[in-house]
């Protein structure tokens, strides 16, 4: 027996957004997409990246140094659940991933988790991430920690 889910009508409307916001790199697009206590899952930290500033931080950076950046399907495993599977370049380094993201009722994003492979492309986005927005990060993470 086959499971047929569709997405909620909210949730439908932030992915529309979010294409747009991809298009575009613009964070004010996406910013009004993602709730305040968004919770980012980067697939080079063990622990999660917590709120909307450090997420819009992440995703407008990402934005820049993919090339070549597509998204292949999309895959809905809820009326509040999406994965979208995509690929890029960065550099000499061809990548394949899969956002998961979670929505609340509103529409916005509450979890957003990526998940990359091949090994050496994802050192490579590491590297390129750290090397932009490296220090910034951490003192968010750590200003959400308390600490």
């Amino acid at each position: 027996m086959t499971t047929t889910y569709a997405l909620a009508a909210a949730p439908q409307q932030t992915l529309a957004a979010w294409h747009r916001f991809v298009a575009s790199g613009d964070g004010e697009v996406l910013r009004p997409l993602l709730a305040e206590d968004v919770v980012f899952r980067s697939p080079f930290v063990q622990s999660p990246i917590p709120g909307r500033t450090a997420t819009l931080l992440v995703l407008t950076t990402v934005t820049q140094i993919f090339e070549n950046f597509q998204y292949h399907r999309t895959f809905v495993a809820g009326a509040h659940d999406a994965g979208l599977e995509f690929s890029a370049n960065i550099g000499k380094w061809q990548l394949k991933g899969i956002d998961l993201i979670r929505f609340n009722e509103e529409g916005q994003m509450i979890e957003f988790e990526v998940m990359v492979r091949p090994i050496k492309a994802l050192a490579a986005l590491g590297e390129a991430m750290g090397n932009r927005i490296g220090p910034q990060l951490l003192a968010l993470k750590a200003g959400a920690a308390g600490g």
